[in-house]
């Protein structure tokens, strides 16, 4: 990059100035990942200072049974397949209350498009689900769930909305928004909620009160351009209703193993390559540049490895999301190195170690409970960048 853009783009960085499409991709054309890494943690430290985020949350995917075949996808089966299944409600509950320990605070709860399961099954589920863990914050659907529900319904995306917050929902999950271009768009995905109506439902669910998350799915066939319009359709939406709490930069997975059943559902795999780590600390350092009405950027350690985790909190990120215990989307799909768990203690030690400040937190990103940070005591212990 030219020394000149660079000074440019520091100093509209530091004065506070939004950052263009253009200038969004220069910054995924720069190769200086330190000067990149650098600024972005400038921006996550004026908003976030030296906290990690986190919160203690499991996933519940109550049904694999997907209409949908979007070709990166390993998660979905079709009725009768081997591999499929469908919880009744009883059995997510009981497995639910099995995963209520160790201060369980959120139940994140994405599930396939079933083309048989009535709509009453989601709200009825989120109701028995509260009443079991009256404690425990329900994040959980997709848009792309909640379009599905109008089909199935025959209501608007708002009285099922008003339904669901009824039966306990705190927050809309952010998954679906994969890239929103259709130029990649039409390759990736088999659903019908695209840009459009995606937008629609997170509107209805900030209008409503809800506050929610926002992401991206990269690293397969999208080119950094892609990535820029992507994040600067959502801040433009951020700038309409101020409902997203958090972006979360999603890192595409391949199949890194057979199936059980023999299949290999993953079609994009045989034309990508996986974002390296470099690729993914650039996407994270852009995101946070770009997304500058957004107050916290997530790094999801499932997607991405432990490790490349803790050096995105050095390049924008100030969220490490939970202590997931079975996390079967991904999980299903590869052999990525990944844990299955990380516990409370676990998050606590990567983030010290890292340099940065613990704080648990809830759904609604309020404090649980703050923590120590590294001792500073220790002369090996690692400290945050300072700037």
């Amino acid at each position: 990059m030219d020394v000149g853009l660079k000074r440019e783009l520091e100093q509209k960085v530091r004065a506070g100035e939004r950052l263009t499409r253009e200038d969004g991709i220069a910054l995924y054309e720069s190769d200086d990942l330190a000067w990149l890494g650098g600024l972005a943690h400038e921006v996550r430290t004026r908003k976030n200072g030296d906290v990690v985020h986190f919160n203690v949350n499991r996933h519940l995917n109550m049904t694999n049974v997907c209409t949908a075949s979007c070709a990166y996808c390993s998660f979905q089966r079709k009725p009768g397949e081997k591999d499929a299944y469908t919880m009744r409600i009883e059995e997510a509950v009981k497995l639910a209350k099995a995963m209520e320990g160790e201060n369980l605070t959120e139940l994140h709860i994405v599930n396939g498009l079933h083309p048989n399961l009535p709509w009453r099954y989601y709200p009825r589920s989120l109701r028995e689900l509260k009443a079991a863990l009256p404690d425990v914050s329900l994040k959980a659907f997709t848009a792309t769930e909640i379009h599905h529900f109008e089909t199935i319904s025959g209501l608007s995306a708002s009285e099922i909305l008003d339904e669901l917050i009824d039966a306990g929902l705190e927050s809309l999950t952010g998954g679906g928004a994969e890239i929103f271009d259709w130029e990649v768009r039409q390759h990736i995905v088999d659903h019908r909620t695209h840009w459009e109506d995606w937008s629609r439902i997170h509107r209805l669910a900030h209008e409503k009160g809800l506050k929610t998350p926002c992401t991206m799915l990269y690293g397969h066939i999208e080119e950094p351009r892609h990535r820029v319009d992507h994040v600067l359709r959502l801040r433009e939406l951020q700038d309409e209703t101020g409902g997203f709490q958090v972006f979360i930069p999603l890192r595409y997975q391949h199949d890194f193993v057979d199936m059980k059943d023999g299949k290999v559902r993953n079609r994009l795999q045989a034309r990508t390559q996986m974002a390296t780590g470099a690729e993914a600390l650039k996407t994270f350092a852009v995101s946070r540049l770009l997304f500058d009405n957004v107050p916290h950027v997530k790094v999801f350690w499932v997607m991405h490895g432990v490790q490349t985790a803790q050096l995105a909190l050095l390049h924008g990120a100030d969220d490490m999301d939970g202590s997931v215990v079975e996390y079967k989307i991904t999980h299903d799909a590869d052999n990525f190195g990944t844990p299955n768990k990380l516990t409370r203690d676990d998050l606590l030690d990567l983030i010290r170690d890292a340099g940065f400040r613990p704080v648990e937190r809830n759904t609604r990103y309020e404090v649980i409970r703050e923590y120590d940070g590294p001792d500073a005591g220790r002369r090996e212990s690692p400290q945050p960048m300072r700037v």
